[in-house]
């Protein structure tokens, strides 16, 4: 306990500051102007005005942010400026020289380009690289304040019939200010972290931005009188920067930004929204009070607003097709983009008489990473071998990530010669040196690769990926950190040449995954029924042949998900449900070893997919989704409806069907439902029977 001491501290020295601050802003207003009050007044404000500079200086030398050079341009820029206002109000209190522009006006004038360079300097660190939305977004409403900037105090100030010192002065407040508060704004919008110092950096500029706007408003009609409400505006300004420095936080003020979400938040939307509206409303105001004088200038700021905007809305659809195909860890393009690039590389190289490679690369012992590291590190080690992969592709490849710690390259004109060696560079770029988990923690990582070649190891992009997939099971079992190429695993003996020892396999996973969780049969029924639906649809043979075996092996992904997880009496946790969404994927990749099964294990894929859209793990949308993966889900959901569910007890025959029929459209797609429940009626589907009451050929 006695470690934390020092922080706490710490952490309550601003909160301090503000308190005195408050109280003497109080006092200031309570003192008297008359007599001996002036000079206390003048010490009062004086004295909050210089806090903040000393404070940002101890602020510097107390948390140390690197780097140094944006906070010490704003401490010396609250140093003119506390000088200024000495300046100005001995000028006025003690002195009682009320010219304008006074000795102070230069030195106010003086400090802004230190803040904007201050500013310009914490933006550049927090958001390095292009942040265009944050640019946008700060032009329209710098835009915006810019066009009522010129109407209400540039213009008014310029058409003074006064000596060129006083308009001079006078524009270059609303000038100054307008860039700080471009500046702000570009501050505001952009990246980076939000902390406290954030909040509090950020009032002290806007609040600096209004109190000097009001200040030159004043000052234009001559209302303008020393001690007013400005001065609290500028009073609180001082403080909150003084406190931003003073916080633990500012230290973190100039850390790199995140990868940002590319949406835009509703508190924004609003912003950007009232700020478009403000110029063409102007101009309906200013044209029905006949005032024509400045509808250039308005006109000129619409356009401006125009082009912006349609920027803006141009780099929304160019950063949503982005990050569709981007997946979000890595920065890889995405599984689906992969599998949507493969078959347009298959045809542009079958019409081209030419070659394609596929590479499926996989992390050797990533479970072992996750589970003596956690997930933070294995993520950041997917991060890492993403690159290093990135740095072994060429130009034209498509990289993406595949699964969970699983890649696939895409490589145009790759012959069958060069397939080991572009393996072997994947290979041995990822294990040249050990991987970074944390500042201190490295560790070697290998990977194995599978490779397969268009058009030697298949004719079409599912029997290639399926070639690739099985090299790299052989690749694995040979005991890892090692390359093979398609032809390799179709002549191992070891592992896949036995096909229907394969399938005996997989059809004995899934009657243990049945075991588990039915009383009666499952799979067995299902594939009944997806047969009878799929011929009556008039399908041919085949088809309805792969729609079997998918029926039978479409739970065989839930082989790997955690027992105590698919038994659970109770209703899952989110992220335990999100571990069970993954079985049509773990059960697509175990049924793709098997040579020509890239149909049955697509339709295993599919088969929680949703008519409409909202379905898993690829949200196809109706006739995107394959028939059979359709067909397979009607059966499914109504032999889960049958049986006592932990989430939900078993439901009538009439009760499930009424289900069926709320799904149409949905859920299901409504020609197939329309045909299950008619063969339901006639006795074809839907029957399911314990284990002891199936016939000889019906036991698995």
């Amino acid at each position: 306990m006695g470690a934390r001491g020092p922080r706490s501290d710490n952490d309550r020295l601003w909160i301090g500051y503000l308190s005195v601050g408050a109280l003497v802003m109080l006092a200031y207003y309570l003192v008297p102007t008359e007599g001996a009050g002036a000079g206390v007044r003048i010490t009062l404000y004086c004295l909050d005005s210089a806090s903040a500079a000393v404070m940002v200086i101890f602020g510097l030398v107390r948390h140390r942010p690197r780097p140094r050079l944006p906070w010490l341009l704003l401490a010396l820029s609250q140093v003119v400026y506390a000088a200024a206002d000495a300046t100005f109000y001995i000028s006025h209190y003690a002195l009682g020289v009320l010219d304008y522009p006074g000795a102070a006006d230069p030195l106010y004038v003086a400090h802004y380009p230190l803040v904007v360079a201050g500013l310009m300097l914490l933006i550049r660190r927090r958001t390095p690289g292009r942040d265009l939305p944050g640019v946008l977004d700060a032009a329209v409403i710098g835009v915006g304040a810019a066009m009522l900037s010129w109407l209400f105090l540039i213009a008014p100030n310029a058409r003074l019939d006064a000596p060129v010192v006083v308009k001079a002065f006078s524009l270059a407040y609303p000038v100054l200010d307008l860039l700080m508060l471009t500046v702000a704004l570009r501050l505001i919008l952009g990246g980076g972290r939000r902390p406290a110092s954030f909040y509090l950096l950020t009032f002290n500029m806007l609040a600096f931005v209004a109190a000097d706007t009001m200040y030159v408003s004043q000052q234009l009609d001559g209302t303008y009188v020393t001690g007013n409400y400005l001065d609290a505006i500028w009073l609180a300004g001082n403080l909150a920067l003084g406190a931003a420095a003073l916080h633990p936080t500012m230290a973190r003020l100039t850390d790199p930004s995140p990868v940002r979400d590319a949406s835009i938040g509703p508190a924004r939307i609003a912003a950007l929204c009232g700020a478009a509206l403000i110029a063409p409303v102007t101009l309906y105001i200013q044209s029905a009070r006949g005032d024509l004088r400045d509808i250039p200038v308005i006109a000129l700021a619409c356009a401006l607003l125009f082009g912006l905007t349609i920027a803006r809305l141009a780099g929304l659809v160019s950063d949503q097709r982005r990050l569709a195909i981007t997946d979000a860890l890595t920065g890889l393009h995405t599984r689906r983009f992969f599998e949507a690039q493969l078959p347009i590389e298959v045809a542009r190289a079958r019409r081209a008489g030419g070659s394609l490679a596929v590479f499926i690369v996989d992390v050797d012992h990533f479970k072992s990473i996750n589970d003596h590291y956690g997930h933070p590190a294995g993520d950041q080690a997917l991060i890492e071998i993403a690159a290093r992969l990135r740095g072994a592709a060429r130009g034209g490849d498509v990289l993406a990530r595949y699964g969970g710690e699983e890649f696939a390259l895409l490589v145009p004109e790759a012959s069958l010669s060069e397939l080991a060696t572009i393996a072997e560079r994947l290979r041995l770029r990822v294990a040249s040196s050990p991987v970074a988990l944390s500042e201190d923690t490295w560790i070697a990582v290998t990977v194995s690769v599978g490779a397969a070649c268009f058009p030697l190891h298949g004719d079409s992009p599912n029997e290639l990926v399926a070639t690739a997939d099985r090299a790299l099971y052989v690749a694995k079992a040979r005991g890892r950190d090692r390359v093979v190429i398609g032809e390799a695993a179709a002549t191992s003996t070891a592992t896949v040449t036995d096909h229907t020892a394969m399938i005996d396999y997989l059809s004995h996973v899934a009657d243990e995954v049945d075991a588990l969780l039915h009383a009666q049969e499952h799979s067995l029924a299902i594939s009944r029924w997806v047969h009878t639906l799929v011929t009556a649809l008039g399908q041919d043979e085949a088809t309805a042949r792969n729609a079997e075996l998918a029926g039978r092996l479409h739970d065989i992904g839930k082989i790997v998900i955690p027992e105590a997880v698919l038994t659970k009496p109770t209703a899952l946790t989110e992220d335990e449900w999100r571990l069970v969404r993954q079985h049509p994927e773990y059960g697509y990749r175990l049924a793709r070893m098997v040579p020509g099964f890239g149909v049955v294990a697509d339709i295993i894929r599919q088969h929680h997919e949703r008519y409409d859209g909202n379905g898993y793990p690829s949200r196809l949308v109706g006739n995107g989704i394959r028939v059979e993966a359709r067909v397979l889900a009607i059966c499914d959901s109504w032999a889960a409806m049958l049986v006592d569910r932990p989430y939900q007890p078993a439901l009538s025959v009439d009760a499930a069907a009424e289900q069926l029929r709320q799904g149409r459209g949905t859920q299901f797609d409504p020609d197939v439902v329309d045909l299950f429940l008619d063969l339901l009626a006639r006795g074809q589907v839907g029957d399911l029977k314990r284990p002891t009451e199936l016939t000889p050929e019906q036991q698995p």
